[in-house]
């Protein structure tokens, strides 16, 4: 009978040891925002999603454990097992990880350990997972990708500056990320054996096990481009970015019975909704059981850029069924034109609609969503990652949803209130068509499969995100886009949205 071996501990070790000064900042850098969360939250949000996770410890920097703590109470994180002070060197914090690591494991047992930055919140599942696996063959994985710039070696010479001395091999340069995983009885081997050089310092651990234990060979893990290390200011607007374009996806319910059971007693909110994608999120949602009021000037008279009007709305909504879990607002116009060419009221006429109106429905809502922990979706559009010629103002507002989406969703999160934002592909909707005519059959996303998406966003715990959703091709309906890897290519490709 063979005997079953226990499958070893894993444990990411969260390296937050950085003060922020590179990056011009008084508090350390991976506690700065970004897309509405502290950096150091993004890297816990992925490994705190992670199934070959098991736990997760934070080395932070002197004197801010208490932030930490405060950031995982606040985010809800069921890993994070400890949180400990940082070292003053790296040295020092890596070997306080280690002697953590090694409480609680009875003798002779090992455990799986990956090292990474926390200002890399980029870090995608796959890359833990093929850590995790390498570690099933090897006692040290390192994560690389290929260099794509010439690296030179330069030596200086006195006053003349720096000289090239060498150009290595580009095709056997590789820029080395985190994690860095090891058998927790490697890692702490090559510490040990590295404690008797006097002139031990280290940058990070795969260099302290290939110096100390030769013998020991370090597998190297295909990482990412996108899983940039927070370093310079510059990194600070990139990750901002890649955060804002990157497309998430939103987890479909599994069955029917699925969504009337998650819906049925539920009340929803739709403002926009005489028509277009918010005239069938009301109805897909009213087809599971959830009480809808569908409100817009063609049906109800509901205008959302009067406060009044909106304010009205939900408490109504609120009076009749005694709570409301849901507010969307797909209200929205569309005016194409130069703006050197605009008159006021046009100009009047898009700020209130299509900025002014969602503020008030966001003020208006929270504290009917506050008290069902529910969510507000707003929508944005495609042309907000770059304004067009006479989309000045239809772009710049739609750019400011994801902007309200981002903050709002940081600041209501305590009050367990989720904020998101659909950004549709070329939708067929009447306010499309009012602005374009009739288009190629087949060439945009139907209103059904937006709305379907942004059901599926409703229902589940996302927030402070901005959901793409794309056609698979000229047949099919809304495509889940998948992650990071699509972002830059986005910012190249996208066509006009509505």
């Amino acid at each position: 009978m063979s005997q079953h071996i226990a499958k070893p501990r894993t444990t990411a070790v969260i390296l937050a040891g950085g003060t922020g000064q590179r990056v011009g900042l008084s508090i350390p850098k991976q506690l700065l925002k970004i897309a509405g969360k502290a950096v150091i939250e993004h890297t816990l949000t992925t490994f705190e999603n992670a199934d070959s996770i098991d736990d997760v410890i934070v080395l932070m920097a002197q004197g801010y454990v208490p932030d930490i703590e405060k950031i995982v109470a606040k985010a809800g994180f069921k890993k994070v097992s400890k949180v400990i002070e940082g070292g003053s060197t790296r040295n020092e914090t890596t070997e306080r990880a280690i002697a953590a690591l090694g409480e609680g494991l009875a003798e002779g047992e090992d455990a799986n350990v990956l090292f990474h930055d926390a200002v890399r919140p980029l870090l995608s599942q796959r890359v833990i997972d093929d850590c995790v696996v390498a570690l099933e063959r090897f006692q040290a994985v390192d994560v690389a990708i290929p260099s794509a710039d010439t690296i030179i070696v330069t030596r200086t010479h006195g006053d003349d500056g720096e000289f090239i001395t060498e150009i290595p091999d580009r095709s056997r340069l590789r820029r080395g990320q985190t994690p860095q995983a090891f058998k927790l009885s490697t890692i702490k081997r090559a510490y040990e054996v590295a404690s008797n050089d006097p002139n031990f310092q280290a940058t990070d651990d795969c260099s302290v096990v290939l110096k100390y234990l030769p013998d020991v060979p370090i597998h190297v893990v295909a990482g990412d481009e996108y899983n940039m290390k927070v370093t310079q200011p510059v990194d600070v607007f990139l990750a901002d970015k890649l955060f804002q374009l990157a497309s998430t996806a939103a987890p479909e319910q599994v069955s029917e019975e699925a969504y009337r059971e998650l819906l049925t007693g539920k009340t929803m909110v739709v403002f926009g909704g005489s028509y277009g994608i918010g005239k069938d999120i009301g109805e897909l949602a009213e087809s599971y059981g959830a009480k809808v009021y569908a409100l817009g000037r063609s049906t109800t008279g509901t205008h959302v850029e009067n406060p009044e009007e909106v304010d009205d709305a939900l408490s109504k909504a609120y009076a009749e069924t005694g709570r409301i879990d849901y507010v969307v607002n797909t209200a929205g116009v569309l005016r194409i034109g130069k703006l050197a060419e605009t008159d006021n009221a046009t100009i009047e006429e898009a700020l209130k609609v299509n900025y002014l109106a969602p503020v008030q429905i966001a003020r208006s809502s929270y504290k009917y969503l506050s008290e069902t922990k529910g969510q507000l979706l707003l929508y944005t559009s495609s042309s907000y990652t770059r304004g067009r010629a006479e989309y000045s103002l239809y772009s710049s507002t739609k750019a400011a949803m994801v902007n309200l989406t981002q903050a709002l969703s940081d600041e209501w999160a305590g009050d367990g209130v989720r904020v998101n934002c659909i950004n549709p592909e070329r939708t067929a909707t009447p306010m499309r068509t009012k602005a374009f005519g009739q288009e190629p059959s087949g060439s945009l996303l139907s209103s059904e499969a937006v709305a379907r998406t942004s059901l599926d966003v409703l229902l589940s715990e996302l927030t402070g995100h901005v959901i793409d959703v794309r056609q698979q091709d000229p047949t099919a309906g809304a495509a889940r886009a998948s992650g990071f890897e699509q972002a830059l290519a986005t910012v190249l490709d996208r066509q006009d949205g509505v």
